[in-house]
C-alpha cells in the first residue's frame, strides 16, 4: 500500500508537469516539431548535430524542415508522457497483484488498493498516446488536439482522485460540508467545460482574436460566425498549424470562452457561499478565491498583453490546479465507502 501511494502521488505530480510541458510545446508552435511518431525524423531523440540535421532534412524535409529547438521540445514532452505511462502501468500491475493476494487483504484491509480506477487510467493513457500520434499525423487537427488536452486534464484529475482515495483523512465531513457536494459538482462541471473551450480557443489560434478587454476589437459584440467556429471536423490532410478560421469564426470561439467564464463565476459564487457555511471547509475558501482570481487575471493579460508565453503556459497550469481543487472538494464533501458503515 505504501509503494502504491508513492506511485500514485508521484504520477499525479508528473501529470501536472506533463500538462504544463504540453502547453509549452503547443504555445511555442512545436506541436509538429517532429513530423513522425513515436520517433523524431526517424531518430529516438531529435536531430541536433549538423550531420543529423542534414540527413533528416534530406529524408523528411519535404514534410517539415528540421527546427532543432521545436524538435527538442516535442520529444521532451513525449519522454515525460512516456515516463508517466510507465508509472501508471506500475500502479495497474500493483493493483492486480494486491487484488490477487486475497488472504493478505483480509488480514489487513488497509493494505487493499483500488483495482478498477488504476486500470481505467491506464486505458486512458493508452488512448492519450494514440491522440498524441494523431496530433502529429493529422497535422494539429483542432478536434484531436483539444481531445488530447482534455485527456491530459482527465488523467491528472483521476490520478489526484485516486491519490486522495488511498490517503486517510482526519475526520468525516460535517453535514454542512456534505450539503456543499452539489455546488462542487456544478462548479467542477463549469470548470471542465471552460477548459474544453479554452482548448478550442488555443487549437484554433483564437486567443488574440480579440485584442482588448472587456470589449472585443472596440465593440461589445463584433461580427461572429459560431457555426464555422465550432465546426468540429474538417478534411484530413490539411495542415492546421496557425489555424484556418477566418476572423469572425475566431472571434466567436474567443467570445464563447469569455461568456462561459461568467457561468463559471456564478457557479463559484454559489460554491463559495456554501463552503463558508461549513466550518471544516472555511479554510479552502481563500485558496479557491486565489486560484480563480489568478486564472481570471492571467486570462485578461493573455489578451491585453499579446499572449506572452510564460503567462499563457501559467494559464494552462492554473486551470489544471483549479480543476483538481474541485476534485479535492468533491472528496471533502462526500462520505467515503468505509465511513458509511
Amino acid at each position: 500500500m505504501k509503494l502504491f501511494k508513492i506511485l500514485a502521488w508521484s504520477a499525479t505530480a508528473l501529470a501536472l508537469f506533463v500538462i504544463v510541458a504540453g502547453a509549452w510545446v503547443r504555445l511555442t508552435d512545436a506541436g509538429l516539431g517532429c513530423p513522425d511518431w513515436p520517433g523524431c525524423y526517424g531518430m529516438a531523440t531529435w536531430p541536433e548535430a549538423p550531420e543529423h540535421v542534414d540527413r533528416a532534412n534530406a529524408e523528411w524535409g519535404h514534410l517539415r524542415p528540421v527546427h532543432s529547438g521545436k524538435a527538442f521540445r516535442e520529444m521532451f514532452h513525449r519522454y515525460l508522457a512516456g515516463f508517466l505511462g510507465l508509472l501508471i502501468l506500475a500502479m495497474a500491475v500493483a493493483a492486480w497483484r494486491n487484488h490477487r493476494s486475497v488472504p493478505s487483504r483480509r488480514a489487513d484491509p488497509s493494505a487493499a488498493v483500488p483495482l478498477v480506477l488504476p486500470n481505467l487510467i491506464l486505458l486512458l493513457v493508452i488512448f492519450q498516446a494514440a491522440l498524441g500520434m494523431w496530433t502529429v499525423t493529422m497535422l494539429l487537427k483542432p478536434a484531436i488536439v483539444t481531445a488530447h488536452l482534455i485527456g491530459g486534464m482527465t488523467t491528472f484529475a483521476l490520478l489526484f482522485w485516486l491519490s486522495l482515495s488511498i490517503t486517510p483523512r482526519g475526520s468525516v465531513p460535517s453535514l454542512p460540508a456534505r450539503a456543499a457536494h452539489w455546488p462542487v459538482i456544478v462548479a467542477l462541471t463549469a470548470v471542465a467545460i471552460q477548459i474544453m473551450l479554452g482548448g478550442w480557443v488555443s487549437t484554433n489560434y483564437a486567443a488574440l482574436a480579440c485584442s482588448d478587454f472587456p470589449r472585443c476589437g472596440g465593440q461589445w459584440w463584433p461580427q461572429t460566425d459560431f457555426s464555422e467556429g465550432f465546426r468540429l471536423w474538417r478534411g484530413v490532410g490539411v495542415d492546421y498549424e496557425g489555424g484556418l478560421l477566418d476572423q469572425p469564426a475566431r472571434v466567436a470561439v474567443h467570445l464563447a470562452h469569455r461568456i462561459w467564464a461568467l457561468v463559471v463565476l456564478a457557479a463559484f459564487a454559489w460554491l463559495l457561499i456554501r463552503l463558508w457555511r461549513a466550518e471544516d471547509l472555511k479554510r479552502t475558501v481563500p485558496v479557491v478565491i486565489a486560484l480563480l482570481a489568478t486564472q481570471i487575471a492571467l486570462g485578461i493579460h493573455n489578451v491585453v498583453g499579446g499572449l506572452p508565453l510564460i503567462n499563457a503556459v501559467a494559464h494552462n497550469g492554473v486551470a489544471a490546479l483549479l480543476l483538481v481543487m474541485m476534485v479535492y472538494l468533491l472528496d471533502k464533501t462526500r462520505l467515503r465507502p468505509a465511513e458509511r458503515r
